[in-house]
C-alpha cells in the first residue's frame, strides 16, 4: 500500500512513533487543522458541533453521528 502525500510530516512520524497504523497517521497528518500547534488552533470547547463533527469524520471516530458535542471532544482528544 502506498502512502497518500503527507501534508504535516513531522505530525506524519509521531504518530507513527505512537504506534498509528501508516493510514490513520496519514489521515491526520492531512487534516485542515494539523498545521495548527502551540495554541494557534481555538480549543475545541470553542469549535460548533458541525466542526467538531467534521474533525471527527477527518480522523475516522466512529460513531460520530451519534456523539453530542461533549462525547465529540472526549473523542478527538482521545483518539
Amino acid at each position: 500500500m502506498d502512502i497518500p502525500s503527507v501534508k504535516n510530516e513531522d505530525q506524519y512520524e509521531a504518530l507513527r512513533d505512537k504506534g498509528y497504523s501508516k493510514e490513520k497517521s496519514a489521515r491526520i497528518a492531512n487534516s485542515p487543522n494539523s498545521g495548527k500547534k502551540g495554541g494557534k488552533a481555538k480549543p475545541y470547547e470553542e469549535w460548533t458541533k458541525d466542526e467538531l463533527y467534521e474533525q471527527a469524520k477527518n480522523v475516522d471516530i466512529e460513531g460520530r453521528s451519534k456523539m453530542d458535542k461533549s462525547e465529540l471532544i472526549h473523542a478527538l482528544r482521545n483518539n
